[in-house]
């Protein structure tokens, strides 16, 4: 598993665009993960799936909530990830007001949540292979903090603990 000190994997998420703009096309369009951490601070955070009870109720909203907070304690970017597809990810955007505050970003293939080793086996309730619900501070590419979730809490993965350790 992924661990403080380490560097985010080389991986390509998707992320959806409903405007074009910024060397952006329309509808899906790749994030290479090492690229798009590069000199910056990221708050990201990881959910098992969109449009899931907690995380549409509680995860998400609290960084959207937050977004100005965060920007205060020296993040340049919030990230969410999910193992959705972009189309997937890029509604649930819309459903959550997360423009300009929240970058949806799709690993659809589960590829970031394998090369992290924060999956979750949901196999047995028809859900597959997805991606444990954490938090991270990433500086430069770089893990800074990792909380991860117990299996079914949401504890220490929240917008609130990972402000905290932004600011700290």
């Amino acid at each position: 598993m992924i661990k403080v000190g380490d560097t985010l994997p080389s991986v390509t998420l998707m992320e959806y665009s409903e405007v074009e703009g910024g060397g952006c096309s329309l509808g899906p369009n790749p994030v290479e993960v090492a690229k798009a951490a590069a000199g910056k601070t990221i708050a990201l955070f990881a959910v098992p799936g969109a449009f899931t009870p907690t995380c549409s109720a509680k995860h998400v909203p609290g960084y959207v909530e937050q977004a100005e907070a965060f920007k205060a304690a020296g993040v340049d970017e919030i990230w969410c990830l999910s193992v959705n597809d972009a189309f997937v990810m890029g509604a649930w955007a819309r459903d959550q007001k997360t423009d300009g505050k929240v970058r949806m970003l799709a690993d659809g293939d589960a590829a970031f949540a394998k090369a992290t080793g924060l999956t979750l086996d949901l196999n047995g309730k028809g859900l597959g292979l997805r991606s444990n619900r954490y938090s991270m501070l990433v500086k430069d590419g770089k893990v800074a903090a990792l909380n991860v979730e117990g299996p079914g809490k949401f504890e220490v993965s929240d917008a609130g603990t990972l402000l905290a350790q932004a600011k700290g």
